[in-house]
C-alpha cells in the first residue's frame, strides 16, 4: 500500500522539482540560517551604499541576478552577522562573477568589534579560497565544524577577489546549519505545591 501512492506524487513532482531548485543546494541535514539571522545588528564595513549587503543576504533579494553586494574603495569586505539564537555552521555559500567574485575569505565565530585594523591580529575559525567554479556553480563550502558549535555570530573577512580587481562583487551569500536547542529561562514557570 505503501508503494502505491508513491507513484502518484512522483507525476506532479517535476514541476516542483524544478520550483525547488534554487534549495538543492542545502547540505543533507542542515537548513538555510538566513531566518536565524538579527538584521539589527547586521554590519558591513566598505560596502558600496548603493550596493549594500541586504542585497546578498536576505531572501528575495539575493535570488535577484541584477542585485548584488560590492565594496567600495578597494575589494576588501568585512561583515558582522549575529544571530538570534545559538546556531551550528556547517557550510558557506558564495555567489558571484567570475572575475570580481571573492577569492579569500577567513571566517571567525563569536568574534565581535573586529575593524580592517585588527582583523589580522586574531586566528580565524576557518579560511576558504574559493575558486571560480564555487561562485558560478553556487557549490557549499564545508567549514570545520568543529570550530562552529555555539555560534553566536559570525565576521567574515573578504581578503580579496578572483582577478585582484579594486571592486568584489557578490551575488548571493547563504549560511547552512543547525541551531542550537536552548532553554529560555524567561519561559520557565515556577511550581506551586499545593
Amino acid at each position: 500500500m505503501a508503494t502505491a501512492p508513491a507513484p502518484t506524487t512522483a507525476a506532479p513532482a517535476p514541476p516542483a522539482a524544478a520550483a525547488a531548485a534554487p534549495s538543492a543546494s542545502v547540505p543533507r541535514g542542515q537548513v538555510d540560517l538566513v531566518d536565524f539571522i538579527d538584521w539589527t545588528g547586521v554590519e558591513c564595513l566598505n560596502q558600496d551604499p548603493a550596493h549594500p549587503i541586504a542585497n546578498a543576504f536576505k531572501q528575495g533579494y539575493r535570488e535577484d541576478d541584477g542585485l548584488h553586494l560590492a565594496s567600495d574603495s578597494d575589494e576588501q569586505l568585512l561583515i558582522y552577522i549575529p544571530f538570534m539564537q545559538v546556531i551550528k555552521l556547517h557550510s558557506v555559500l558564495f555567489k558571484g562573477p567570475e572575475e570580481e567574485g571573492p577569492k579569500s575569505v577567513k571566517l571567525f565565530s563569536n568574534k565581535e568589534h573586529m575593524g580592517f585594523s585588527n582583523v589580522n591580529d586574531f586566528p580565524p575559525s576557518d579560511s576558504v579560497d574559493l575558486s571560480s567554479s564555487h561562485l558560478l556553480e553556487s557549490k557549499p563550502v564545508t567549514l570545520k565544524y568543529v570550530k562552529f558549535q555555539n555560534v553566536r555570530s559570525l565576521t567574515m573577512f573578504i581578503e580579496d577577489n578572483q582577478s585582484g580587481a579594486d571592486i568584489t562583487q557578490i551575488q548571493k551569500i547563504a549560511l547552512y546549519g543547525t541551531t542550537v536547542d536552548t532553554t529560555n529561562m524567561k519561559d520557565l514557570k515556577k511550581i506551586e505545591e499545593h
